[in-house]
């Protein structure tokens, strides 16, 4: 046994226990490299997939093209390039509302 500096004593560590936690220490730190490296590509995916295309019941006016799409339980909104905000009902033809969207600049 030795004496640590405090005056306590030590107990002999067995070789092969100290080699078995390395193995899990190591194990574990690749197991963690390998999760982070899939949580990113599976963001860079999902962040790179196409937009879902408009629903084909939604008539929009001529000449509008969609920008982004959302949904309510009884509406549809349309966001368009030309700065508006079109709510269909849930048929998709009937238009409730169009608000435009001002710039605070």
């Amino acid at each position: 046994m030795s004496k640590t500096p405090e005056g306590l004593e030590e107990k002999d560590v067995d070789p092969s226990l100290v080699r078995y936690l390395k193995l899990l220490v190591t194990t574990l730190a690749g197991v963690m490299i390998v999760g982070l490296v899939a949580v990113i590509a599976l963001l860079v995916i999902r962040l790179n997939a196409d937009v879902p295309p408009l629903p084909a019941r939604i008539a929009l006016p001529e000449g509008t093209k969609a920008q982004a799409f959302t949904q309510g339980e009884n509406w549809f909104a349309v966001v368009t390039e030309d700065e508006r905000i079109l709510i269909f009902a849930r048929d998709g033809g009937t238009l409730i509302q169009e608000i435009s969207i001002a710039n605070q600049e």
